[in-house]
């Protein structure tokens, strides 16, 4: 990859988008002809509905807006952290529109082929407002090199479904947060950027209720042994947005934010909306989870250390603190988790 960028004369934050870390957003295929074989008659309705506002696509206008980027000044000390921040979410929106893109085109099932269609419609977008203010700041990803290169991962449809489905789900927390924030502390909107939270987050919430009606449409992805996948990419997904979020110290500083408080918000709202399609939820509120979180934290930032030495010595290092975060997250996962009595209803409005 390295001499392959090299070559290219790729920059630094397209070489930063195309790594692979535990952190790092990933780009996915799948079995195509599983996902001919989905039927969503049992949720027909509210599907038809959904669909019906996808093709309406009453955010086009706004993403059509120019950004202003007058008087915009990214102090050096946040220079770093909101590079990153914008690197991975354009990384994370595009590898959507990657995914839903090949989904549409290796499926003969109109129903899934149409809504993939929608919803690259959107990422595309998305990934392209970031690039945008990437392009101001002189450090554009190039999205189709980063689509070559990238390396793919493989997932079973319902691991699809549950990973895109809490990040989607997530990804509308995070944003509305932030969003709501800066309404009651604009002060502390030092970019642009942030005004398009609102429109953004609320495609972001109408493509997890795809995913919603998807498996209340098959009940069998959420019963049974699937279960235990459910609680696992709840936990992957939770435990990775808070090690993240703690990476980036000046950036929630200079959004006049606590990480810890940030995370643990968008926790309870992915969790109050999660459980219109998932029988089950995490405790985020017990201590013994909180504390979890914090042990992974910690040993993320001593595995970077680890790295920074390098050598044999930092290499072992790197392999017990791998241990050590595989025994909490094991910890994590077998905590008691709460149950849910899934609603008539599948879809929700997004009211936060």
């Amino acid at each position: 990859m390295s001499q392959t960028i090299a070559a290219t004369g790729i920059s630094s934050t397209t070489e930063k988008a195309t790594q692979e870390t535990l952190l790092s957003p990933r780009f996915y295929r799948t079995d195509y002809d599983a996902m001919d074989r989905l039927d969503i008659t049992p949720v027909r309705r509210e599907w038809d509905e959904m669909m019906a506002e996808f093709e309406r696509d009453e955010n086009r206008p706004h993403f059509r807006k120019e950004i202003t980027f007058d008087d915009v000044n990214i102090p050096e000390e946040l220079h770093d952290e909101f590079l990153d921040f914008l690197t991975t979410s354009v990384t994370s929106e595009y590898s959507g529109c990657v995914l839903y893109q090949e989904i549409q085109k290796n499926v003969q099932n109109k129903d899934i082929a149409d809504l993939m269609g929608y919803m690259a419609r959107d990422e595309s977008r998305h990934a392209g407002f970031i690039n945008k203010s990437l392009k101001n700041l002189g450090v554009a990803v190039d999205l189709g090199f980063l689509k070559r290169e990238k390396a793919y991962t493989f997932f079973k449809p319902k691991y699809i479904f549950y990973a895109t489905y809490l990040s989607e789900k997530i990804g509308y927390a995070r944003y509305i947060t932030i969003y709501r924030h800066l309404e009651r502390h604009p002060e502390y909107r030092f970019h642009p950027i942030f005004n398009w939270f609102m429109e953004w987050c609320n495609d972001e919430f109408r493509h997890g209720e795809a995913f919603a009606l998807i498996m209340r449409a098959n009940p069998h992805l959420t019963s049974g042994l699937n279960k235990l996948w459910i609680r696992f990419f709840l936990l992957a997904v939770y435990s990775t947005m808070y090690v993240r979020d703690h990476t980036r110290p000046q950036l929630y500083r200079a959004l006049g934010m606590d990480p810890t408080e940030f995370d643990y918000k968008v926790f309870d709202i992915t969790t109050e909306i999660s459980k219109q399609t998932f029988p089950l939820t995490l405790d985020t509120d017990n201590p013994a989870f909180r504390r979890g979180l914090e042990r992974l934290r910690d040993i993320n930032v001593a595995t970077q250390a680890a790295k920074q030495r390098g050598g044999i010595v930092g290499g072992l290092q790197r392999g017990w603190l791998a241990l050590r975060g595989a025994a909490t997250f094991a910890r994590l996962y077998l905590m008691p988790v709460k149950s849910n009595e899934l609603p008539e209803q599948v879809r929700m409005a997004p009211a936060w």
